[in-house]
């Protein structure tokens, strides 16, 4: 893994806070070269650090106002069936983000629905139908805050 200069952490953080930069406001934001922030940014992508762009939707507005987190617990827990289990999750319309953890539950996947109805019949039609899946625990989310910036450590 090539460690990031502070230019490179300056890219990365302009480019989170708006990916839709030209490169040439790009490079002044940074302060380089335009042609120094095409090659930096062209290798941050080549080197895996930037995996992609995307555009922020407002929930609400797509019919997702209710969001929740359900927790997963299956049986067995091996990778027969942890592999299989988390792409059927992400497979799902309403799934927004699916995390394998540790602790009492396998899985917590974050989903967001038109209402508490569309949430009940997800729960009962989709997950405990399931035979993997040993219990369900259901969170909903009152607010839900994303950092758009991550800078790197140290």
């Amino acid at each position: 893994m090539t460690v990031m200069d502070s230019v490179d952490a300056a890219i990365v953080h302009e480019l989170q806070k708006d990916a839709r930069l030209l490169n040439k406001d790009l490079a002044d934001r940074v302060n380089v070269a335009a042609s120094t922030c095409v090659v930096r940014h062209r290798a941050l992508r080549d080197r895996g650090v930037i995996t992609g762009y995307h555009a922020e939707v407002d929930l609400k507005a797509v019919g997702r106002p209710v969001q929740a987190i359900i927790a997963v617990r299956i049986r067995p827990h091996t990778r027969a069936i942890v592999g299989p289990f988390m792409e059927y999750a992400l497979a799902l319309e309403e799934t927004l983000a699916v995390s394998h953890v540790t602790g009492p539950d396998d899985f917590l996947v974050h989903v967001a629905v038109a209402d508490t109805a569309h949430l009940q019949r997800l729960v009962l039609d989709r997950f405990t139908a399931r035979r993997e899946v040993t219990e369900v625990h259901t969170n909903l989310l009152f607010e839900h805050v994303r950092k758009h910036t991550v800078p790197p450590l140290g």
